[in-house]
């Protein structure tokens, strides 16, 4: 028996929560929904959703901050998410799929397009989480696995490492080949990073480097890994904070040497 797709639709509007249950109504789905992002998440711990599909500007904890959170919680890390807003720049696009969006749909839209973009993202969610965890459960000591960044964000890889506590080094290519990063783990914690043909960056911020990369490919090898713990945190934390950077840098007006001091930037940020 195959189970219905559970999909959680977040928006602070209740006639757009109509519309989307009404243009998904021809596909067998199971939908709930929600008025906020705080209330999205929290739903989403309880029971997970196959998919979320979320509006940005919401009261309280907007869409923004909404994917990231999903995106660093271990059982959530992989769960397939579509914005659906008003927001229609390049520049807010870019930053939704950094942020680790699957699809950015524009408001108004037809709903013909968002249910066929809802059974896309659903048909090849199925397919890239049953590789990856095929291909992480089938690692052995003599062998690795590699893929694109494209199929799997660094973010979801890593926290799929740590979920099998899997021991190894990870191997990133920025998408124009110019730089390099290696990242080792012990038992799924990352222990240690360095970029190579680039900025010097070891650690976690090295890390933090790679979550700006858009594209590339990796390769992870299995191999004994024994050295200190060079970067001190778990892998949640280590990524939530990247996240934190990450997005204020690509919105801040100072870049990112001051997006690691503006604390306050989602909050501010989110606001409508």
């Amino acid at each position: 028996m195959v189970d219905t797709p559970k999909i959680l639709v977040v928006d602070d509007d209740p006639w757009t929560q109509r519309v989307v249950t009404m243009a998904l109504r021809e596909l067998d789905l199971h939908i709930s929904t929600a008025n906020d992002g705080a209330s999205a998440l929290a739903k989403a711990v309880a029971d997970p959703p196959d998919l979320v599909i979320s509006d940005v500007m919401m009261p309280g904890m907007c869409g923004w901050t909404l994917v990231r959170e999903l995106r660093f919680h271990p059982r959530l890390a992989l769960t397939p998410f579509i914005f659906l807003t008003a927001l229609v720049s390049s520049e807010d696009k870019l930053r939704g799929f950094r942020l680790g969006a699957d699809d950015y749909l524009p408001k108004p839209f037809q709903p013909e397009e968002l249910a066929l973009r809802v059974a896309s993202v659903l048909r090849r969610s199925k397919n890239i989480q049953a590789g990856a965890m095929d291909a992480l459960r089938k690692v052995v000591p003599e062998h690795g696995f590699s893929g694109t960044l494209r199929q799997i964000a660094i973010a979801s890889l890593l926290v799929l490492l740590e979920l099998e506590r899997t021991t190894g080094t990870l191997f990133v290519i920025h998408p124009e080949g110019n730089q390099r990063a290696r990242v080792l783990l012990h038992d799924g914690r990352v222990v240690g990073a360095y970029i190579h043909g680039g900025p010097p960056l070891t650690g976690a911020r090295a890390v933090y480097h790679v979550l700006r990369w858009p594209s590339g490919a990796f390769e992870f090898m299995t191999m004994e890994v024994e050295m200190d713990d060079e970067v001190g945190m778990t892998t949640t934390h280590l990524l939530v904070e990247g996240a934190r950077l990450l997005d204020a840098a690509t919105s801040g007006p100072d870049g990112p040497d001051a997006a690691a001091h503006d604390a306050t930037h989602d909050a501010t940020h989110c606001k409508a």
